[in-house]
């Protein structure tokens, strides 16, 4: 009799799977792909508000590459997950060969899969129907350290919503902190035009780090270790509680 499948075999086998399991949910392919592309469109063509940038793409595709991060990580993989075990099916996958901590990392590896799609329609939109180019200041290093530290963290904290609520009020908090994290994470108005009070707060949350850290690696000004250091710091501990709190059923 054959033994199981080596493991990582096994957990890219799972992330196949969820990828298929996200192509086939209408919303998410909305929230994922269509939404950040359309708000990138929509704020560059009819920029409300001023970003002091010569041009406006140059502020909006770092932010809206930080809205795709939290989309896929956070409401996308916490909801679905969610759902999945309030119906019981992390459970009976957790009777599998397949580790409960080799299907996490499916589901984070097939939101890593996601967002390199995300990514290259953002900036292939931008670079053919807005004419942006990249500046001689972009730092490929500090880009990719960016949406690494957001996806973790991101997914970490939508695993964190799934495993310790239940499903409906995981869908209704995703969505209040999504649409928070579009308006005072730096997606479409920058921090600095937020009162004094409520632009400190919003540097400390993940949203607004990581898209500051963003634009310091699409050639920004400013040291990009302070806005990763607070996106990590957020992911360390939204990964503790999680392992403490998270509930397979």
């Amino acid at each position: 009799m054959n033994g199981a499948a080596p493991l990582g075999r096994m957990v890219l086998a799972q992330a196949g799977m969820e990828l298929r399991l996200t192509a086939r949910r209408g919303e998410n392919l909305f929230v994922t792909l269509v939404l950040p592309v359309a708000l990138l469109l929509f704020f560059a063509a009819v920029p409300v508000v001023s970003t002091g940038t010569q041009s406006p793409v140059d502020f909006l595709l770092p932010g809206t590459i930080g809205l795709a991060i939290i989309a896929t990580g956070f409401v996308n993989l916490g909801i679905s997950t969610a759902y999945e075990r309030s119906y019981g099916v992390l459970k009976r996958l957790g009777g599998s060969p397949l580790p409960r901590g080799g299907l996490l990392a499916a589901k984070v590896l097939a939101v890593g899969a996601v967002e390199v799609v995300q990514v290259t329609i953002l900036v292939a939109v931008a670079v053919i129907a807005l004419g942006w180019r990249p500046g001689p200041g972009i730092v490929p290093a500090v880009v990719a350290a960016a949406i690494v530290l957001g996806t973790f963290t991101f997914a970490s904290l939508g695993l964190l919503l799934a495993g310790a609520l239940r499903a409906e009020a995981t869908l209704a908090l995703a969505n209040a902190l999504f649409v928070g994290f579009l308006l005072f994470g730096g997606v479409i108005l920058p921090v600095d035009r937020l009162p004094d009070s409520l632009a400190a707060i919003a540097r400390l949350l993940p949203a607004a780090a990581l898209t500051d850290a963003l634009r310091i690696g699409f050639g920004a000004s400013g040291d990009a270790a302070v806005p990763l250091l607070v996106v990590a710091a957020w992911g360390v501990a939204a990964a503790l509680l999680t392992a403490r709190t998270f509930r397979w059923e």
